[in-house]
């Protein structure tokens, strides 16, 4: 057998190997290749661009439906929602956010939220909470049971202590009642016509041993004497009164009257009363001038300064910092409870919003052919090459039987 026959029986599988490997080669390359469509002319060759260049729109749009259609069900999003809202990761984030929040209230050096603060409080207590007050003032049970607490707590068991009665007193008779205001009162007291008042019931209504002095001498000049000697003899008649309440202990008497002074001492029917009326006079006062007075309170207040020292508080705060967790937990449990009765209504409206679909075809549209041809070599490129083999395979094999078909005949 000579070489022209043995190259005869070799070259069918040799060149069925070649044409087989190289043709599933071209027919992959011609998937995404050429990436934009050649002209020769006005006419433009078969098969430019490539197969996925040349259909990338209808191609985007089936990746779409495949996607939304048995991947991103509504269900499935469902799911996905409730998995990334688990409590323990809602609180966290909410967690989070509020540390955030108070890490910029203490780097805030502009004191904006200072100033937020101060409009909201300005707001609150200089106009909202007047109207307030002048509304439910009109109520009958207004601060009722307020009022009536803190009569009870605390005006009907307010005592003065010894000490106090002690300073109280001291008070009233060096300021209030001091020997000068006396000698006036018994001046301005002491009239013509009271005098007269005075001797003529005296003289009516004694009887014995004072009815005979009442008779024989009167009151009358005893008494204008006194008035003149007040008038004339000013430090004397002074001097007179303040040893007369020293000798009379007048301060250890007024001090023992002030210290056992009490609500409790009163009669029940009175304390009533006496609580009724002045529960019924603070709502009034509240009613007609309680907001006045609130914006005249509120218009000598520096509310960006209170603001400050607020947030400062709130800053250095350690019950604010160790709250947060609870409070983050509770909105947690909150936000929890919301989801599992509306969750699916939520989703009906946000899968409209997010439009997930519209998304994937703009991204994949968007994706340059080239792009394109890297994702899904990356991600089958093995797969590929083994149809690249096995076309190669394939067409070894038909040559080998065409060899063995010459060989038989």
């Amino acid at each position: 057998m000579n070489l022209s026959n043995i190259w005869l029986y070799i070259s069918p599988p040799i060149l069925g190997a070649i044409i087989g490997y190289f043709t599933n080669d071209i027919a992959i390359n011609m998937l995404f290749r050429p990436y934009r469509p050649i002209y020769i002319g006005k006419r433009r060759l078969p098969f430019t661009p490539g197969l996925i260049p040349a259909n990338q729109e209808r191609l985007a749009k089936r990746i779409s439906d495949t996607i939304m259609g048995s991947l991103l069900t509504p269900e499935e999003l469902q799911n996905l929602a409730r998995k990334l809202l688990q409590t323990e990761r809602v609180q966290a984030g909410i967690l989070w956010l509020l540390k955030l929040a108070l890490d910029q209230l203490q780097a805030d050096k502009e004191q904006k939220t200072a100033k937020v603060l101060a409009g909201i409080l300005r707001d609150l207590l200089g106009e909202s909470l007047p109207r307030l007050l002048k509304v439910l003032a009109r109520r009958e049970d207004f601060l009722e049971v307020q009022i009536n607490q803190i009569f009870d707590q605390v005006l009907l068991e307010f005592q003065l202590t010894e000490q106090q009665a002690s300073q109280l007193a001291d008070w009233l008779l060096q300021v209030v009642l001091p020997p000068d205001v006396l000698r006036l009162a018994l001046i301005d007291f002491l009239t013509d016509r009271n005098i007269q008042i005075i001797d003529e019931g005296f003289r009516e209504k004694t009887s014995g041993t004072y009815w005979v002095v009442a008779n024989l001498f009167g009151l009358k000049n005893t008494l204008t004497r006194l008035r003149t000697y007040c008038l004339d003899e000013k430090e004397e008649t002074n001097a007179r009164l303040r040893e007369l309440i020293q000798s009379l202990a007048v301060k250890e008497r007024l001090r023992v009257w002030l210290q056992n002074l009490s609500l409790q001492n009163l009669p029940v029917s009175t304390v009533r009363q006496l609580r009724k009326t002045m529960r019924e006079s603070i709502r009034s006062y509240i009613q007609n001038r309680g907001a006045e007075l609130l914006q005249g309170l509120t218009g000598s207040i520096n509310w960006e300064e209170t603001a400050f020292l607020v947030l400062k508080r709130l800053r250095n705060s350690a019950v604010v910092n160790t709250s947060l967790e609870v409070v983050s937990n509770e909105l947690a449990l909150v936000l929890e409870r919301y989801l599992e009765r509306d969750l699916e209504k939520i989703m009906e409206q946000v899968i409209p919003i997010l439009n997930i679909d519209r998304v994937i075809i703009e991204r994949v549209k968007a994706t340059s052919p080239k792009d394109l041809e890297a994702a899904i070599q990356g991600i089958v490129r093995s797969e590929l090459q083994a149809i690249v083999n096995l076309g190669g395979i394939l067409g070894f094999i038909v040559g080998l039987l065409q060899t063995a078909i010459l060989f038989l005949q």
